[in-house]
């Protein structure tokens, strides 16, 4: 149902039985399969003597390009990544999905990593591609924490955006990182924090044995929560004074208002992850170039659907707005 131009609940219908907020975002996870469309992987340096691993499919002479950004502990080969791979394919378009430092199968080399609002990484895959490809059309999609990189990068880039950068594209983004940091705490959420945690506990000690006098291990076996894990080692290595900063700083929805080219960002209102903060339909509603859609199922990168490509609702819907 149309409820303003730029703010619309746009028709998803699940599956039977898929009407569950748990089990879309569970199932694509565990039962998904998806060919590797991008495998032909480059290595490229980071000036501050780092590298980033980018993910490619392409085909000679094609002018446009898209460029995914996975989310929180994800790659760049992971199901949602190559599942919307696969539909850009088909729609005829080249595609990179890159990968977050340390996240593409090997520990990356300094101490810094990612976090939710890393654009200069972004930037550095976007100067590769201007100084090494002919593009003239690109698009970005982003997921989850790399949906909110994806729309801070265009927020804060504004109307200085590079005009080869035509559209983009955002899917289950917590667009208010505090907030959402907080839902996570929830009872309900325990099955997701559980996992992000022990992935960034492992990852921390990984760091420690390379890092040694600039990480302290005391009492991370028992931290359980996004602002302790934050606290304690996201905001410092990143320049942050603590979790808060970290999160007002990087919190994409202060800067929606300053994006200058068509973007849609798509929130399911049953995202397990998501608090009202992170459906920014006042911003919506008054800068044209944002489209929200706000389907009433759909969970947290699900949109499941059943048919012969084997495309998932937010793949189709993404490609077809782009």
């Amino acid at each position: 149902m149309l409820t303003d131009r730029h703010v619309t609940t746009h028709p998803y219908i699940p599956p039977a039985g898929f009407r569950n907020a748990h089990l879309q975002t569970i199932y694509p996870t565990l039962f998904r399969r998806t060919p590797l469309i991008t495998g032909e992987r480059e290595r490229i340096a980071t000036p501050d003597g780092d590298f980033l691993d980018l993910d490619w499919a392409r085909q000679p002479q094609n002018q446009r390009l898209a460029v995914l950004t996975h989310g929180l502990e994800g790659h760049s080969r992971g199901n949602y990544c190559q599942g919307m791979a696969s539909a850009l394919r088909r729609a005829d378009w080249d595609v990179l999905a890159w990968n977050f430092r340390g996240c593409s199968g090997e520990p990356n080399r300094s101490l810094r990593s990612y976090h939710s609002g890393a654009t200069s990484d972004l930037q550095i895959v976007l100067d590769h591609i201007f100084s090494n490809t002919a593009y003239d059309s690109i698009s970005l999609i982003g997921f989850s924490l790399g949906g909110n990189l994806t729309l801070k990068y265009l927020g804060d880039q504004g109307t200085a955006l590079d005009p080869r950068i035509r559209s983009a594209a955002a899917i289950s983004v917590p667009c208010d990182l505090a907030s959402s940091a907080k839902r996570l705490e929830r009872w309900q959420n325990r099955i997701y924090m559980a996992r992000f945690m022990r992935c960034l506990r492992m990852k921390i000690r990984e760091k420690a044995r390379h890092f040694p006098d600039q990480l302290d291990l005391r009492g991370l076996d028992t931290m359980r929560t996004f602002q302790e894990f934050d606290d304690r080692y996201t905001a410092p290595i990143h320049g942050f004074k603590d979790a808060h900063d970290y999160w007002g700083q990087c919190s994409c929805r202060f800067v929606l208002d300053q994006i200058a080219i068509p973007t849609l960002l798509i929130n399911a209102q049953d995202d397990p992850f998501l608090t009202p903060d992170c459906y920014p339909s006042e911003t919506a509603a008054t800068n044209p170039n944002l489209t929200l859609e706000t389907p009433k199922y759909g969970g947290h990168l699900g949109f499941v659907s059943f048919n012969d490509k084997r495309e998932y609702w937010s793949e189709q819907r993404a490609v077809a707005f782009l």
